[in-house]
């Protein structure tokens, strides 16, 4: 696998691991989710797809995520991510790009295809969760954690996920508002295909219905994994993950 490096972006240095194929024609590039970190089994996986298919391959760390540097509390919100996004693609990239974006990483995906299209082959939606800060985040928190955040500034929620709770901070969920993609229609240039999960308890396999009725690309596809939960981390859908990715790749 590939060695960690740092990129600075706005002060902050990013960690990030990147396979440069000597013959590649196509990357891969994978956006994580909200307080997930580069070394998940989805990215994981995906790196050895690319090593195998001779692709190009990154994935990284958001500020505050993982390795990287930055304050999370006092920074991280979708702007700022996706600030950091444009900098991988920009900095690090060559050719046309797959982005595989995983819950959060999907909205960011999103929001990168729309700003830098002629960079983007295809983009692959893992249980993507575009505008979840604003359609879902407040509904699963309730009044009394909207309120603590309103005058606190931040709420820590349980997560079943690991020992560190979801940091929630109004400065994640009043910037969410500027970053919204499924209020109007939007136009991508590249083929979306959506992976979801229809037992996902975090982002509602419905929720993906709303991507399908506000974008507009070449190409639409949606597969639902019956048994499936949020990660999608199990052998089966690794391998489904692999398979869609790897096709997009090589049209």
């Amino acid at each position: 696998m590939s060695s960690e490096k740092y990129l600075n972006v706005q002060d902050v240095s990013l960690a990030y691991n990147q396979n440069l194929s000597k013959d590649a024609t196509v990357g891969l590039m994978f956006l994580g989710g909200f307080a997930s970190d580069k070394e998940g089994s989805k990215a994981l996986a995906l790196e050895a797809l690319a090593l195998e298919r001779g692709f190009d391959f990154l994935r990284f760390d958001y500020l505050g995520h993982g390795r990287s540097g930055g304050d999370f509390q006092r920074q991280g919100c979708i702007s700022r991510w996706l600030d950091d996004a444009k900098a991988m693609l920009d900095t690090l990239t060559r050719g046309p790009q797959v982005l595989i974006g995983s819950s959060m990483g999907g909205w960011l995906a999103l929001l990168l295809a729309k700003q830098r299209p002629e960079r983007v082959k295809a983009l692959v939606g893992i249980a993507a969760a575009p505008d979840f800060a604003t359609d879902l985040t407040p509904h699963k928190l309730g009044p009394e954690a909207l309120r603590l955040i309103e005058e606190k500034g931040v709420y820590f929620e349980p997560t079943p996920y690991g020992p560190d709770p979801y940091i929630w901070t109004k400065l994640l969920l009043d910037d969410a508002k500027s970053q919204r993609v499924l209020d109007t229609s939007t136009t991508l240039s590249c083929p979306l295909h959506l992976i979801h999960g229809q037992q996902d308890p975090d982002v509602p396999w419905e929720h993906t219905l709303k991507i399908l009725q506000t974008v507009k690309a070449p190409r639409l596809d949606l597969s639902l994994i019956a048994d499936g939960e949020h990660r999608l981390s199990r052998e089966e859908d690794l391998a489904q993950i692999c398979e869609t990715v790897a096709r997009y790749a090589v049209s």
